[in-house]
């Protein structure tokens, strides 16, 4: 329901109220999806994480005023060619610098 709330008040950076339209659009839209993509969970340790990701990506939001996720960047090495060994290993490493604010979606 914080979501919600946040996303009724929400006002975009720039001002513009079809930017602040789009924003809380996005920011509804965006719960919907996780909470149904979710419902399923059972597992109290799943739950708690997605909880936590939703609350990160709360306090981030509302810190740099932006509602969309935060750009993640690759880790040292983290392009391999598309063969073998070195591949697994750089998607691990992906995987691993995946921030707790990003783990429901998935990697594009």
């Amino acid at each position: 329901m914080r979501v919600f709330r946040i996303a009724r008040a929400w006002q975009a950076q720039t001002g513009i109220m079809s930017d602040t339209e789009a924003e809380r659009k996005y920011i509804v839209q965006e719960a919907r999806s996780l909470f149904r993509q979710n419902q399923q969970l059972t597992d109290q340790e799943s739950i708690r994480r997605c909880i936590e990701e939703c609350e990160a990506r709360i306090e981030i939001g509302l810190h740099y005023r932006i509602p969309y996720p935060r750009a993640t960047y690759l880790p040292p090495l983290g392009l391999a060619t598309q063969k073998g060994r070195k591949l697994r290993g750089q998607q691990r490493l992906r995987k691993q610098a995946k921030p707790v604010y990003l783990q429901s979606h998935d990697e594009t």
